[in-house]
């Protein structure tokens, strides 16, 4: 709950039983690792704290999925504190398990709704954001239901730093329109792609995740939109 409003998390926490091992890496890190929103007051949030060594920045993914995307980021980025976003154990076990084997110390998991975590974090504080592949809830009367919506796109607005980029990836054109009608009425961003190559093709320092590579197999090729916040 964040000020007074009952948030709903749309969609699976839980798929097949974990293994052993996993559950048993979830059971040992998740505690040390986890970050719980409701632990921080509204607005106070400096993430630069959550980490042991000193970083140069914060960087955050909203619905990480399997992990794949933040724990490559992470590796490729030591001097980076990373906080990640899902709500499906199976994911996040997942993620844990590379965290486990690849001895990564600067990754936290948030395991509850993302907006309680946007509500929490200081002004300015994350340098980049990604949101990558998130459901479409295609159907008209889930649309309320998606994460890009104009309450998400202002609270992503506030915490994040002059000049940071938010990444978007889809494969569902639908929701493409629908992020960028959206994102051309905010104020506060601007669309940073100049020709088609700028969305249509992954960036070299944007990992690849199997989702992606389902979709491609399937048809639907993805798109890549990022967006600079405007600065204050």
């Amino acid at each position: 709950m964040a000020n007074g409003v009952l948030r709903t998390i749309y969609g699976r926490r839980r798929g097949k039983p974990l293994r052993v091992g996993r559950r048993e890496v979830l059971e040992r890190l998740l505690p040390r690792l986890q970050l719980i929103p409701a632990d921080h007051q509204n607005g106070t949030l400096d993430p630069r704290g959550l980490f042991k060594t000193d970083i140069r920045s914060v960087w955050l993914e909203i619905g990480f999925g399997a992990g794949e995307h933040l724990a490559a980021m992470a590796q490729a980025h030591p001097d980076i504190g990373f906080i990640g976003c899902e709500p499906f154990i199976n994911g996040v076990a997942r993620l844990l398990s590379v965290i486990d084997e690849q001895g990564l110390d600067n990754i936290r998991i948030v395991t509850d709704d993302a907006g309680l975590l946007l509500d929490c974090l200081a002004v300015g504080s994350i340098e980049r954001a990604f949101l990558l592949f998130p459901d479409p809830w295609p159907k008209r009367r889930h649309n309320k239901r998606r994460f890009v919506c104009a309450k998400n796109i202002a609270a992503l607005a506030q915490i994040l730093a002059d000049g940071a980029r938010w990444r978007i990836a889809t494969d569902h054109m639908g929701y493409c329109r629908w992020i960028l009608a959206l994102m051309a009425a905010a104020p506060r961003f601007e669309w940073s792609a100049r020709r088609p190559g700028d969305w249509q093709l992954r960036p070299d320092d944007w990992p690849a995740t199997r989702y992606e590579g389902k979709g491609i197999e399937a048809g639907r090729p993805p798109v890549f939109l990022s967006f600079r916040r405007r600065d204050r």
